[in-house]
């Protein structure tokens, strides 16, 4: 997996730097609040673990389900494969957290139908933020790095559900993804 990479751009001790500063953010933010943390699967689980270890005060947890890109490296069709529960939605103050924020168009569909659902409020948190491939008028409330358009993976990123367990965050070398749609064509 490693000699798929092209380069690192954030070490696991980056990582936790900034998931630690951002916790601190998102703890004022909610101090002496009721509110649940929305995890977008698969590709936050292990960014939203971190995250709500190192936020100290009470929280609840919920997961949504939502994919796009398959085995490609271009968004695609969004699917929805489910939604936390009326009881978590309705009334509640939400933060929803995924792994990457690219387009926008995950996040705006699930933030507005989380909002449909009856949430007070949705805020949204993501591990990395890629504005130059922004679609949609959308910005995180909170987010740990900011990168450039590059076809980034590990730390809970995939590539056809490959990668995700890397321990850094590195860019996927242009061969790999080219070689493995070449085939699929």
């Amino acid at each position: 997996m490693h000699r798929d990479i092209e380069h690192v751009l954030f070490s696991e001790e980056d990582i936790l730097k900034g998931i630690e500063a951002v916790a601190a953010e998102v703890t004022e933010v909610y101090r002496g609040q009721d509110w649940t943390v929305v995890s977008v699967l698969k590709g936050s689980c292990i960014f939203a673990s971190d995250l709500v270890r190192r936020i100290p005060i009470p929280l609840q947890m919920a997961f949504v389900a939502a994919h796009s890109y398959g085995d490609g490296t271009r968004p695609g069709e969004l699917h929805v494969d489910f939604l936390p529960n009326e009881d978590e939605i309705q009334g509640c103050n939400l933060l929803l957290v995924d792994d990457i924020l690219d387009t926008g168009r995950t996040m705006f569909a699930l933030k507005n139908e989380l909002l449909s659902r009856g949430a007070t409020e949705v805020k949204t948190c993501v591990f990395l933020d890629k504005p130059s491939r922004r679609e949609l008028r959308l910005e995180p409330d909170f987010r740990v790095f900011e990168v450039r358009d590059e076809f980034v993976v590990g730390y809970g990123l995939d590539f056809a559900g490959r990668y995700r367990n890397l321990p850094y965050v590195g860019a996927l070398k242009p061969s790999v993804f080219e070689c493995t749609q070449g085939e699929r064509s």
